[in-house]
C-alpha cells in the first residue's frame, strides 16, 4: 500500500468505525465492539508495517493542500515519537475495546459508547501523526469534545455530568491558549509545517515573542496533562466508565500534553525559562499528586491522583532539558501506559465483582480473586518502582538525572523532592495492593460476592501487566531500539549511549531508590496516624474553588448583561441606527461623500412601479393589522412574492426560486403553528410610543435605504464575476454559475452554511422540546382551541388534492435537483420543494395521520447530509486533489445519449439532505407540540365530562 494511502487510512479508520457504529446503533454489543476492535486491529497492523522503516530512520509522510492561504495543509507523518504513541493508542485501544465488551452491562448504550471511543481514538491518532501544527490543533480540540462525551457517558449521574463539564472547561480553555501559542510559533518560524518548525529551533528561541509563545503552549500542555494547579479535573473525570478511564488516563488524553512537550522539545527546550517552569511544575505535581493519592479511599481516585503524580514525573523529566532525562521520559511513558491501564482495568474488575470501589470495605480478595490479585499486584509493584519490573528501571533513570538540575540555587532540592515523590508512590502503591488483596476482609458483603471474572475480562489487563514485567526483565531486547529511536526524535539529534538494565551497580540512583522503598513501607505502617493528621488539615478543595470561580464569573457576566442589555426592541434598534448614522457620517467626511456612485439604475417600468406600490402597501398593512396573525401571514406572503418576482426581473432565476420556496415553507410552517397561538395577541404600545416607534422606523428605513443606494450605485472595481462566468463550464462542468459557485468554487463556504443550518435545526428541536416541561408545559396543558373550525376537520377536497400533489411535487423536486448544475435549481431549492410536499400533507391530513406515516429520522437526515458533503471533499483528498475539489466527465447510455456526471452532485445531495432534514425537524417538533396539546385538551374534556356525570 502506498505511503499516502496508508497514512490517511490509519487516521480515517477510527472515524469510519465511529460512523458505522453510529449507523448501527441498534445492533448488538458484539457488533459494536467487533467494529471498534476490528478498526483498532487493522490500524495496528498498518502501523506494524511502518515500524521497521521508521525505527530504521525513515519518516513516512504525505501532504495535501487544504487551505493554502492559511498555511493549513493536511500533512501526516510517522516518526519514531508518533509511532510509539500511535502504537499505544491503537494497542491499548484494542485491549480496552475487548475489556469494555465484557465490562458493560446489557442494556447500556454500547453504540454511543463505542462510537465515542472510536471518535476519540481517531482524534488522538491525528494529534500524534499530524505534520502541520494547525492540523494538530484541530485534532486537539476534537479530543476535548470526544472525551466530554466519554466522561459524561452515564448521563443519569450528576457526578458524570459535572466531571465532563469540568474536563471540557479546563482542557478547552487550555486549548484556546494553545491555539494562540501555535499561531505565534508558526509566525516566528515562518511556517506551520512541523518538520520545518523543528529545524528552526534557534530562530524560535531567539525571537522576542518566545516567552509569550512558550507561556501559551505550556498552558495548553499543563491543562491537558492535569498539571498543578489544573489537576483537579482528572479525579472528577473518574465518573466515567472504567474502560474510559483506562484508555483516556493511561496512554491517550492525559499524555497529549506530554506528547506535545516531547514533540516541540527541540524548539522549546534549552532555555532557562523552559527548564525552570516545566521542571518546577512537574516536580510540584509529582509530589502533590502522590501525597493526595496516599490518603484517598476510592480505587479510581487513588489511581487518578497517582496518574497526576506520574504525569508530573514525565513533565519534570522533559523540563530538565537533558538528553538522558528525555530518554528516561520516553521509557517511563511506555511503563506508565502498561501498568496504569492494567490497574484501571483491575479496579473495574473489583468494582464489577464486589459492587464497591471503597478500599475501606475490601480486603483479603486474593483468596477469592487470585488472578485479579496477581495482575493488579504486579502492576502496582511496577508503579511503585520495585524490581524486577519496568517501573524500577525508569524510576532509577529519573533519580539518576535529578542531581544535574539546580533550582533556587540549591543542588539538593530536586533530588530530595524527587525522592519524596518516589517514596509517596511506593506508599500509595503498597497501600492499594495490601488493602485490596491481603489481610482480612473488612466487610462480609463485598467479600461474599467477589470472584474472578471470565477470561475475556481479565485477559486485557493480564497482557498489559505481562508487558510491565517484560519491560523489567528484558528491557533492551523488548524496548531498546524503540526507546533509542524515539529519544532521538525528541532530542532532534544523536542519542547518548545508554543501557536499560536492572543492575548498574551501587550508585546514587540505587541509594535514593532504596530510601524510597523503605520510606514507602514506613508510610504504610504509619498510615492510620498520618490519615488522622491529613483529615484534620482541611486542605482547600479544588472542586469548590472551581465551582466558586465559575459562579463568580457567571454572576459578574449576568451583571454586565443587565447593565448593557435591554429587553426593549426599540432601544436595540435605536443603538443600531446610531451606529449606522455614525458610519454614514464617517463615509461622508473621510471617504469623500456617501452618494457619490456613478452607476446608473434601471428605468422604472409600469410593472416595477405597481410592485413597489404593492410592497409598500403590504408592509403598511402588516404594521396596521399586526394583531390579526392570519391576515399578517397573507401580507407577508405578498411581500415575499414581490421580492421573488424582483429577483426574476433582475435575471436571477435561482434566487427567485430559492426566495419563493423559502416563503412557501415559512408560511406553511407558520400556518401550522398558528393554531397553537392565542387568537388575540397582547395589547401593543400606547399611542405616544407608537408615534415614537414610527419615527424611528422611518429614520432607520431611510438610513438603510441610503446605505443600500450608496453601495449599489458605486463602481465595485474589479469583479470576480468574470472569472466565475468564464470558468463555470470548463472548471466546474456546469452552465448554472450560481450552482457551480455553491458546490464547487465556494463549496467550503456552503459546507459551513449547511453545518450552521443543521445546528439551527437542532436548536429549533431543543427549543420546541422545552414546551413539554416547566412554565411552557403548564401553558400547553391549559391550551384550548379558540379558533372556529369547519364542520369537516380535514376537508375532503384538500385531502384528495394533497394526495395528487404529493407525487407531482416530488417529481418537480427531483427534476430541479438533477438540472441544477446547468439550469436554475439545485439541492437547496429541491429540498425546499420536497419539504413543501410534506408540509401540505400535514396541513391537509393533520399531524397524527402524517406522523404515523413518516418513515425517516430528521436527525439522521441532517447527519447524513453533513457527512455526505464532507465525504465528497475527502474523496478529492484521497485522489490527491484539494479538499472539496470537484471533477466531471461525460458518459453515453443507449436511448439516453450523452450526459454529464459531476462529483459536485454528491455534495449537492448533502445540501439536499441537510436542508430537508432541518425543515422536517421543525415540522416534526410542531407536530409533537400539537399532539401533546391535543392530548392535554382531550384529558381535560374527559375530566369535565366525568365531573358532569358524577352525582
Amino acid at each position: 500500500m502506498a505511503i499516502p494511502l496508508t497514512l490517511i487510512t490509519l487516521v480515517a479508520l477510527p472515524f469510519l468505525a465511529a460512523l458505522m457504529i453510529a449507523l448501527l446503533h441498534d445492533a448488538s454489543r458484539a457488533v459494536h465492539s467487533g467494529i471498534a476492535g476490528g478498526a483498532s486491529a487493522l490500524g495496528l497492523g498498518l502501523l506494524v508495517m511502518l515500524a521497521g522503516p521508521v525505527i530504521g530512520g525513515d519518516v513516512p509522510s504525505a501532504s495535501w493542500q487544504w487551505v493554502p492561504s492559511l498555511g493549513l495543509d493536511l500533512t501526516l507523518m510517522v516518526d519514531p515519537l508518533g509511532l510509539m504513541f500511535a502504537g499505544l493508542i491503537l494497542g491499548i485501544g484494542l485491549l480496552v475495546v475487548i475489556f469494555a465488551h465484557f465490562y458493560l452491562y446489557a442494556g447500556e448504550a454500547t453504540g454511543r459508547f463505542f462510537a465515542s471511543l472510536m471518535l476519540f481514538q481517531g482524534a488522538m491518532l491525528g494529534i500524534v501523526i499530524a505534520g502541520n501544527v494547525l492540523l494538530l490543533l484541530v485534532f486537539w480540540e476534537l479530543t476535548s469534545l470526544s472525551s466530554f462525551l466519554l466522561i459524561g457517558f452515564w448521563q443519569h449521574k450528576a457526578e458524570a455530568r459535572q466531571g465532563a463539564r469540568m474536563a471540557l472547561a479546563i482542557t478547552s480553555g487550555g486549548g484556546l491558549a494553545l491555539i494562540g501559542g501555535m499561531v505565534v510559533l508558526g509566525l516566528i518560524a515562518g511556517s506551520f509545517d512541523l518538520a520545518t518548525i523543528l529545524e528552526r529551533g534557534d530562530m524560535v528561541r531567539a525571537s522576542p515573542l518566545y516567552p509569550v509563545m512558550l507561556g501559551l503552549i505550556l498552558l495548553g500542555c499543563f491543562t491537558k496533562s492535569a498539571q498543578f494547579p489544573f489537576h483537579f479535573w482528572l479525579p472528577h473525570a473518574m465518573a466515567a466508565p472504567t474502560p474510559v478511564s483506562a484508555y483516556l488516563h493511561s496512554a491517550t488524553m492525559v499524555k497529549a500534553g506530554v506528547f506535545l512537550l516531547a514533540r516541540l522539545w527541540p524548539v522549546l527546550a534549552g532555555t532557562e525559562a523552559f527548564t525552570v517552569i516545566v521542571s518546577s511544575v512537574g516536580l510540584v505535581t509529582m509530589v502533590f499528586g502522590a501525597g493526595v493519592a496516599l490518603f484517598r479511599h476510592d480505587l479510581k481516585s487513588i489511581l487518578a491522583y497517582s496518574t497526576i503524580s506520574q504525569l508530573g514525573l514525565l513533565v519534570m523529566l522533559l523540563g530538565f532539558s537533558l538528553e538522558m532525562a528525555a530518554l528516561a521520559a520516553v521509557l517511563h511513558i511506555l511503563n506508565h501506559a502498561a501498568f496504569k491501564a492494567a490497574l484501571f482495568m483491575s479496579a473495574g474488575i473489583v468494582e464489577h465483582e464486589t459492587g464497591t470501589r471503597d478500599i475501606r470495605r475490601l480486603g483479603g480478595l486474593a483468596k477469592v480473586m487470585p488472578i485479579t490479585a496477581l495482575i493488579a499486584t504486579l502492576a502496582a509493584a511496577s508503579m511503585a518502582g520495585l524490581p524486577p519490573l519496568g517501573g524500577f528501571i525508569s524510576k532509577e533513570l529519573m533519580l539518576y538525572q535529578t542531581p544535574d538540575l539546580v533550582l533556587l540555587g540549591l543542588p539538593w532540592l530536586v533530588p530530595a523532592l524527587a525522592t519524596i515523590g518516589a517514596t509517596l508512590s511506593v506508599g500509595y502503591s503498597l497501600r492499594l495492593a495490601r488493602h485490596l488483596f491481603f489481610g482480612q476482609p473488612r466487610e462480609a458483603e463485598p467479600y461474599a460476592r467477589a470472584h474472578d471474572p471470565g477470561f475475556g475480562m481479565w485477559a486485557a489487563p493480564a497482557v498489559l501487566t505481562l508487558l510491565a514485567v517484560l519491560l523489567g526483565l528484558i528491557p533492551m531486547l523488548l524496548a531498546g531500539p524503540l526507546v533509542g529511536a524515539v529519544a532521538g526524535a525528541v532530542i532532534g539529534g544523536a542519542v547518548p549511549e545508554f543501557d536499560l538494565a536492572l543492575w548498574h551497580g551501587v550508585n546514587l540512583a540505587l541509594i535514593l531508590s532504596l530510601i524510597a522503598v523503605v520510606g514507602g513501607v514506613l508510610l504504610l505502617w504509619q498510615h492510620a496516624r498520618l490519615l488522622e493528621m491529613w483529615e484534620r488539615a482541611r486542605l482547600p478543595d479544588a472542586k469548590r474553588i472551581f465551582e466558586a470561580t465559575l459562579g463568580f464569573t457567571n454572576t459578574w457576566v449576568r451583571k454586565a448583561i443587565v447593565a448593557t442589555h435591554t429587553p426593549s426592541l426599540q432601544r436595540m434598534l435605536l443603538a443600531s441606527f446610531a451606529v449606522i448614522v455614525a458610519l454614514v457620517i464617517d463615509g461622508a467626511l473621510v471617504g469623500g461623500g456617501v452618494f457619490t456612485g456613478t452607476r446608473l439604475g434601471l428605468p422604472a417600468s409600469a410593472p416595477a412601479i405597481i410592485a413597489w406600490v404593492l410592497l409598500i402597501a403590504a408592509t403598511a398593512a402588516v404594521v396596521n393589522d399586526s394583531r390579526n396573525r392570519f391576515r399578517v401571514l397573507i401580507y407577508i406572503s405578498v411581500i415575499g412574492l414581490i421580492v421573488s418576482l424582483a429577483f426574476a426581473q433582475l435575471s436571477a432565476p435561482d434566487l427567485a426560486l430559492t426566495q419563493i420556496s423559502v416563503e412557501v415553507v415559512t408560511i406553511l410552517l407558520l400556518l401550522l403553528a398558528l393554531n397553537l397561538l392565542p387568537k388575540d395577541p397582547p395589547l401593543l404600545s400606547a399611542a405616544p410610543r407608537k408615534w415614537r416607534d414610527g419615527a424611528l422606523a422611518i429614520v432607520g428605513g431611510v438610513l438603510i435605504g441610503g446605505v443600500a443606494w450608496a453601495m449599489l450605485t458605486r463602481d465595485p472595481g474589479a469583479s470576480i464575476a468574470a472569472y466565475h462566468l468564464a470558468n463555470a463550464k470548463p472548471g466546474g462542468g456546469g452552465t448554472n454559475v450560481v450552482n457551480v459557485i455553491l458546490v464547487d468554487f465556494r463549496a467550503f463556504d456552503t459546507l459551513g452554511e449547511i453545518i450552521v443550518l443543521g445546528i439551527a435545526g437542532l436548536g429549533i428541536f431543543a427549543l420546541l422540546d422545552t414546551t413539554a416541561v416547566g412554565a411552557a408545559g403548564a401553558r400547553l396543558r391549559r391550551w384550548r382551541e379558540d379558533m372556529p373550525h369547519s364542520p369537516e376537520r380535514h376537508p375532503m377536497m384538500l385531502l384528495m388534492a394533497s394526495r395528487i400533489v404529493l407525487p407531482l411535487t416530488l417529481t418537480v423536486g427531483i427534476f430541479l435537483f438533477l438540472r441544477g448544475h446547468n439550469q436554475p435549481g439545485g439541492g437547496f431549492i429541491a429540498a425546499l420543494v420536497v419539504a413543501i410536499a410534506f408540509l401540505v400533507q400535514y396541513l391537509a391530513a393533520g399531524f397524527d395521520w402524517s406522523d404515523a406515516r413518516r418513515r425517516f429520522s430528521e436527525h439522521r437526515l441532517i447527519a447524513w447530509g453533513v457527512l455526505t458533503a464532507m465525504a465528497t471533499g475527502l474523496g478529492a483528498v484521497v485522489f490527491g486533489a484539494n479538499f472539496l475539489t470537484s471533477t466531471f466527465d461525460y458518459f453515453t447510455l443507449p436511448l439516453i445519449g450523452e450526459f454529464e456526471l459531476a462529483s459536485a452532485m454528491l455534495f449537492d445531495v448533502g445540501v439536499f439532505l441537510t436542508v430537508f432534514g432541518a425543515v422536517m425537524l421543525a415540522l416534526a417538533q410542531l407536530s409533537h407540540i400539537a399532539q401533546r396539546a391535543a392530548r392535554a385538551h382531550a384529558a381535560t374534556l374527559a375530566d369535565v365530562s366525568h365531573e358532569e356525570r358524577a352525582p
